[in-house]
């Protein structure tokens, strides 16, 4: 699995989008997966949005492998400036581990392209590194994974993930998510032990991704600006 997970990273490039025609691309990325699974309804313009996607704490980032982009999700940071994100919105009680001063990160819309799945790439590990090396660029105290039933397994056993709800309705979804979440910074080097391509790739510098401040939030270290009463 590493060996295929690290030709992945030899292959692509990450990229943060802000340009309207390349998000364009990864609303239909988005809609012919979420299709592919009829997980959501028919529309003509064939793309898949919501508000969330322009929320000035949500962070885009998409998987680019010769000349099209393979995977994407989005980033929403969670902070005691900016109290709101897709899972919030539907699993509202998660708000009972939050503690002054803390970070949530919550990753949501999560595609592979389905060309990439039939031919047996690992291309949903080398996606799953955005949120790892966000959360660790931003010094998250919990990570957020909103999943279906059949996905639990895997954010168990690889990511160090605990079930938080049990399935509900999602934001437009034709099938219900439930709520898993992890402590980052406990998990975070037991996971990078056993699956170290989680992480930044010093052999592979085009493998790691270079996160944008936050306005009023987040400068471009990561680090939580500073707040005047």
């Amino acid at each position: 699995m590493y060996d295929q997970v690290m030709d992945i990273l030899e292959r692509s490039r990450y990229s943060v989008l802000s340009d309207g025609d390349d998000l364009e691309q990864v609303f239909r990325l988005r809609y012919e997966c979420y299709r592919g699974e009829n997980a959501i309804l028919k529309n003509e313009r064939r793309i898949m949005t919501d508000a969330y996607d322009e929320s000035p704490h949500c962070i885009h980032v998409a998987v680019e492998m010769d000349d099209m982009y393979v995977a994407a999700l989005r980033l929403h940071l969670i902070s005691e400036e900016t109290l709101s994100s897709p899972s919030l919105e539907v699993f509202p009680e998660v708000m009972d581990l939050f503690r002054p001063g803390q970070t949530i990160l919550d990753p949501t819309r999560f595609v592979v392209h389905p060309e990439a799945r039939r031919n047996g790439l690992p291309l949903h590990l080398a996606a799953l590194r955005i949120p790892f090396l966000a959360a660790m660029h931003y010094e998250v105290d919990i990570a957020l994974a909103a999943v279906r039933a059949e996905h639990t397994a895997f954010y168990l056993r690889y990511l160090g993930y605990e079930s938080f709800t049990a399935p509900r309705p999602y934001l437009g979804l034709t099938k219900p998510l439930g709520l898993m979440t992890a402590k980052f910074k406990e998990n975070r080097d037991r996971v990078l032990k056993r699956y170290p391509f989680f992480g930044p790739v010093d052999d592979v510098p085009h493998a790691n991704i270079r996160f944008p401040s936050v306005p009023g939030v987040y400068d471009a270290e990561g680090q939580l600006v500073a707040q005047v009463a």
